[in-house]
């Protein structure tokens, strides 16, 4: 059902270590057991999503409240590129606050309106955004995470 480089557990324990160290707080209540990450992360009553390191990054993960609310299935979303959850009118800007996740490791607090593949409109409301780094401190991407949003 699931396949690509997010659906696996080891990318879901990135996802959530990366935020944890970054901002002090857990992603989840309760940390998953080893080899649930990936069913918990997908499961969560949030919505969370990453993309990689392309020159034109693709998203490579997306919890099932992600996925409801860009209205894609799996396969459709981990083949997008991210810049298309926005408007192209607000391409530039999602661009440059990107670059400055990138240079802070993480911001929260961030507001701003992304587009379905179906064109739905919608805020995403108080959203954290964070760099992925694995525990070397390899850079492998940027994540997400808002528990609200709302349409236009």
């Amino acid at each position: 059902m699931y396949s690509g480089p997010g659906a696996t557990n080891e990318h879901a324990k990135l996802i959530m270590d990366s935020y944890i160290r970054l901002t002090g707080k857990s992603l989840l209540e309760e940390m998953p057991a080893a080899g649930e990450e990936f069913e918990r992360l997908f499961a969560a009553p949030l919505v969370v999503l990453s993309h990689g390191t392309e020159a034109d990054p693709i998203l490579n993960f997306g919890s099932g409240k992600a996925l409801t609310l860009w209205e894609m299935d799996w396969d459709t979303f981990t083949r997008t590129p991210s810049r298309l959850t926005a408007e192209p009118m607000v391409r530039e800007d999602r661009a440059k606050f990107l670059e400055a996740v990138g240079a802070k490791g993480y911001i929260d607090g961030y507001t701003g309106v992304r587009i379905s593949r179906t064109g739905r409109k919608f805020y995403i409301i108080e959203t954290t955004v964070w760099n992925l780094a694995d525990e070397s401190g390899t850079f492998r991407g940027q994540a997400a995470a808002f528990r609200e949003h709302s349409y236009l």
